[in-house]
């Protein structure tokens, strides 16, 4: 068995090794190259080992890979990190200006979004013979629906758009992944809870469940976190964790910026910022606020108040420098995971239709998210000619969506929405991540790029 320091010195050389190649031969974008890549080179080790089974090829990588609990490393490590460096370059006046837009997709959005997918899914699965409870099929709705924010950022930096567009875009991938963690918490607690005792949870199934049931709890004036889940105690957990994180991010970041100002030394602002970003994130985390958005929300205050405020040329120069570098290694290795883990997963082939068909499902859930709200607020202003197709197209799903899926409790509808999770996610980086240029030259004036 391979040491953690092992499987993390192999990720990071295949990660330069892949992308040396795609840089020098394929020419893709950086992070779609690595997925197909990794998902080439999974299928290639698969394709050995039919022919050659005696070689032990794919159990190999595979009990390498699983060392790695995906959900813990995204969750719980990368995500932070990740979601910090792309606040940073966003400029924060811009969101203000796309403010009600970001807001409504981020979380009206995602709500509809969440149903639509869910009652697709429930349908679907069921016509295919698989028995799925509408509860779960929800949760499959949930956990699909936000755009990935390090998917979507990664790709915007191979896309030319109006500024309006791209605050738009940039801005709802960023808020809307904290807003879909409450949905997703508070879908499987209430899955978990109309289904038959027994089933063990892990990671943040169980941790979104005693959640639910600490707020309801606290809200009918019980101790010991042994409420029941109801509407009201849903209501409060959505607010409490979104809201909450979103103050504590303010303060976070506000202590960061304050810091910052008293010293000009560019050594200790990035220590500073690290410190800050992986203590505001296992706060959020103790105290079962939203990690996701007070992130953001400090990541936005360093590299804009900060930025303008608190830093020298110098420092400003060398710590976002830094973030890029720890951004470009955090997301090379974490879609070069998400390329390999299909060796773990072990998806059925039977469930390869529903896997197809989840993807128009998935999309047309996803021009309502963006459509109701722009068409809403497009009766008090006007948007960009083109903005719900290049929104639609645009909101790409990774590997946020992956964890939440492995997260699940074992019961015995994890496969099929696992499946359903990596079939959407590849698709999306890959088809739509490669297409989005042509659907942003297509459908925008060529005057406003």
């Amino acid at each position: 068995m391979l040491t953690l320091f092992e499987i993390g010195a192999a990720l990071l050389v295949l990660s330069g090794a892949f992308s040396w190649f795609n840089h020098a031969y394929l020419k893709l974008p950086h992070t779609i190259g690595l997925l197909l890549m990794a998902l080439l080179a999974s299928f290639a080790l698969m394709a050995l080992q039919a022919v050659f089974p005696a070689l032990g090829l794919t159990e190999t990588v595979s009990n390498a890979i699983g060392q790695i609990d995906f959900n813990v490393t995204v969750m719980n490590g990368m995500l932070a990190f990740l979601l910090f460096a792309g606040a940073l370059h966003v400029d924060m006046s811009f969101l203000k200006s796309e403010r009600w837009a970001i807001g409504s997709m981020a979380t009206i959005g995602v709500l509809l979004s969440t149903f639509i997918v869910g009652t697709g899914f429930y349908w679907l699965v069921n016509a295919f013979g698989v028995e799925l409870p509408y509860t779960w099929a929800i949760v499959f709705g949930a956990l699909i629906s936000p755009t990935d924010p390090v998917a979507v950022l990664s790709i915007l930096k191979t896309v030319n758009m109006p500024h309006s567009l791209e605050a738009k875009i940039a801005g709802e991938s960023l808020f809307n992944d904290g807003v879909g963690v409450v949905v997703f918490s508070i879908a499987v607690a209430v899955a978990v809870g109309s289904t038959a005792a027994g089933h063990g949870v892990d990671h943040a199934a169980a941790g979104a469940i005693e959640t639910v049931k600490a707020v309801s709890a606290a809200a009918e004036g019980h101790g010991g976190g042994h409420g029941e889940v109801t509407a009201g105690s849903i209501a409060k957990l959505f607010f409490v964790e979104a809201g909450g994180g979103a103050l504590l991010g303010a303060f976070t970041g506000w202590l960061a910026y304050r810091m910052m100002a008293t010293i000009d030394e560019h050594a200790i602002e990035i220590l500073i910022s690290l410190g800050i970003v992986a203590g505001t994130y296992a706060l959020a985390q103790r105290l079962h606020l939203s990690g996701p958005i007070a992130v953001v929300i400090t990541g936005l205050l360093v590299g804009n108040k900060g930025a303008s405020f608190a830093m020298s040329e110098r420092t400003r120069t060398s710590l976002f420098g830094f973030w890029e570098m720890i951004d470009e290694i955090l997301n090379s290795v974490l879609f070069l995971l998400i390329g390999l883990e299909i060796l773990v997963l072990g998806i059925s082939p039977k469930f390869g239709l529903i896997m197809l068909l989840c993807i128009p499902l998935v999309l047309m859930a996803r021009f309502a998210a963006v459509s109701v709200p722009m068409r809403f607020l497009g009766l008090f202003k006007s948007f960009t000619k083109g903005a719900i197709p290049v929104l639609t197209w645009g909101g790409l799903r990774g590997g946020i969506s992956v964890a939440l899926a492995l997260s699940l409790p074992p019961v015995e509808y994890k496969p099929v929405i696992l499946a359903a999770t990596y079939g959407v996610v590849v698709f999306s980086i890959i088809v739509q991540g490669l297409t989005v240029k042509s659907v942003v030259k297509s459908r925008v004036d060529p005057n406003l790029l």
